[in-house]
């Protein structure tokens, strides 16, 4: 039976109907339901461009809600806790929500537990955007996965033989109720700088077009997934991380697609090891906290990493003279994405040729990334400087003309963004410094000179990295 409070739903990263565990039994139990959402400006200063994911979000959610006779607040607040602690004092509410799994969001949780219990309020704090809750995974002994491999098998079988849960379902509420006061507009969110009026034309934050581009990429590409993923020249990747990000499509919904898929191909199961990524890194930072600021391995502390503002600047704008490095750059910040293989080229160009700090990237890409997450961004910059667990070795360094040659082998990916090449025939592509009397073409004027030398480059990577 309904009760006569009024069910509070704290939106964080569930822009969805679908599998919203804590909206499902807010509705469940209650006839009139508000949602609000706290935005904290903290929190998104270094993280320009999911601002606008964010408020195309709210107001494509606010919309979607409307059907269900809900209205979703806006609240701007520099505290959590002052917001709560006021918060618990009014009478005649519950409080549902879902777990976002990172440290600082599951600490807040055990508060707002504590406090809600002693103050009767009735609450639910429900499983979020993820297959397994963190700590359901662990080795024979009780510590945590430290190698993915073995991490993902018990996981994959620990998921699969779990009973489900019974589908729970968002109603419609009885009337919609507005609660809160001083709300804010969601489009007071968006970043001052107008850089991000590309994004629109590429995406559309809801959750409608998760599904869609979920159900696309299985009917058309999952099953060459396996091979096509490595080609950014190509649709070959899913495009969803920013859905999944923003919780517009929940993971199990993902796999439970992909399961039912009756041609079973490697293309699914690659695909849904990448959802495992995710999991175990989401393990990861929550086990061992000091990797979010520091090197998971403390070795890498004594790393003489160099401070050179100049090539870092080279690096973000896409002018290091590298093809594939330099067109990585730009799609990232032309478009809020990039390439995964692409992400790994220029992660290790930044770290290994420049030794700059993997903490410099991980900041750009924080900025630049409308699928930023705390736990993914952290852990594959970790993996690629070599200070991560389960990371590449110290002594992978990918040449990045090579890499070009091989997964952009006719610069296509590379002249797209890279308008000053696109005359450079495949041949030199790649290496444009080795092409000898090109009538329009002239390097250092149309296209920059290479900032290091890459086997000089490599020589001093290794160099650096045994002194460790």
């Amino acid at each position: 039976m309904k009760n006569n409070k009024i069910g509070l739903f704290w939106l964080r990263d569930d822009f969805r109907i679908t599998k919203n565990y804590g909206l499902a039994e807010a509705t469940k139990n209650h006839e009139q339901v508000v949602v609000f959402y706290l935005y904290k400006k903290s929190i998104y200063e270094n993280q320009e461009a999911q601002k606008w994911w964010l408020c195309k979000s709210l107001i494509n959610f606010q919309k979607k809600l409307n059907d269900y006779n809900i209205s979703l607040e806006i609240l701007k607040t520099e505290s959590f806790k002052s917001f709560f602690d006021k918060l618990i004092k009014k009478e005649n509410i519950s409080i549902y929500l879902n777990k976002v799994y990172e440290p600082d969001y599951l600490k807040f949780d055990e508060y707002l537990f504590k406090n809600l219990t002693t103050r009767n309020i009735t609450f639910k704090i429900c499983k979020g955007n993820i297959l397994n809750e963190i700590n359901e995974i662990k080795k024979s002994d009780g510590t945590p996965f430290k190698v993915f491999t073995p991490y993902w098998r018990n996981a994959e079988k620990y998921y699969i033989e779990k009973i489900p849960p019974k589908e729970k379902i968002v109603k419609k509420c009885l009337k919609k109720k507005n609660y809160f006061q001083g709300c804010l507009d969601p489009k007071e969110i968006l970043p001052k700088n107008n850089w991000f009026k590309n994004f629109e034309k590429i995406w559309s934050p809801n959750e409608e077009s998760a599904l869609k581009e979920l159900k696309n990429f299985i009917k058309n590409r999952i099953v060459n997934y396996s091979d096509n993923r490595n080609f950014p020249n190509i649709a070959g990747t899913s495009k969803l991380s920013p859905f999944i990000k923003f919780g517009q499509i929940h993971v199990e919904t993902i796999w439970k697609e992909c399961i039912n898929v009756k041609k079973k191909s490697i293309g699914i199961s690659k695909f849904l090891t990448e959802i495992g990524w995710r999991e175990f890194n989401h393990t990861l930072i929550n086990h061992f906290p000091h990797m979010l600021k520091n090197n998971y391995s403390k070795k890498f502390d004594k790393f003489p990493w160099e401070k050179n503002a100049k090539f870092l600047s080279a690096w973000k704008k896409g002018l290091t003279g590298y093809p594939i490095v330099d067109a990585g750059m730009r799609e990232l910040y032309s478009t809020g994405w990039m390439h995964n293989r692409v992400r790994m080229i220029v992660g290790s160009f930044l770290v290994k040729h420049l030794l700059i700090n993997w903490k410099d990237g991980e900041e750009y890409f924080k900025n630049c990334l409308l699928d930023y997450s705390e736990a993914s961004n952290v852990a594959g910059w970790q993996w690629v400087a070599g200070s991560g667990a389960d990371a590449a070795p110290y002594f992978r360094i990918f040449n990045p003309i090579l890499q070009g040659e091989k997964f952009d082998k006719d610069g296509e990916y590379v002249k797209k963004w890279i308008p000053e090449l696109k005359n450079i025939s495949k041949k030199f592509i790649h290496k444009p410094w080795e092409l000898k009397d090109e009538k329009n073409f002239k390097l250092g004027r149309n296209y920059p000179f290479p900032i290091v030398k890459h086997e000089e480059a490599r020589a001093k990577a290794l160099s650096s990295f045994k002194k460790i």
